[in-house]
């Protein structure tokens, strides 16, 4: 998984020097559904799952930048179809570059906000 994360980094730029992470007890998501327009923001607690239409979105971990913590998030997120019982998704997303690894579905949009705090 550091690999995964030193990559994701890489990719979007950012210096492994400039660049020290901490985990985060939680996220915040954000959620599309294309066909209503509805948006929502999805509070998720590390481990934890929320649905969101026939998405099921568990949390693994949440990453931010040790020196701006509101600079950047990079979330561990693992979706599932829930009326097909398929992973949709299960990679890390990157705050600051959500089509660097987006979620794939015609109906639903995902993508990471920022890192929970609390």
């Amino acid at each position: 998984m550091r690999f995964v994360l030193a990559l994701v980094l890489a990719l979007t730029g950012a210096g492994a020097a400039a660049e020290e992470v901490a985990s985060a007890p939680g996220a915040v998501v954000r959620a599309l559904d294309k066909v209503s327009g509805e948006t929502t923001d999805l509070d998720l607690a590390r481990g934890t799952t929320v649905t969101f239409g026939r998405l099921a979105v568990t949390l693994s971990d949440c990453r931010y930048p040790v020196a701006d913590p509101s600079a950047n998030a990079y979330a561990h997120l693992t979706i599932v179809d829930t009326a097909s019982g398929a992973t949709a998704f299960d990679a890390w997303m990157v705050a600051a570059s959500p089509a660097l690894s987006a979620l794939d579905d015609p109906r639903y949009d995902v993508w990471v906000i920022r890192c929970r705090s609390e």
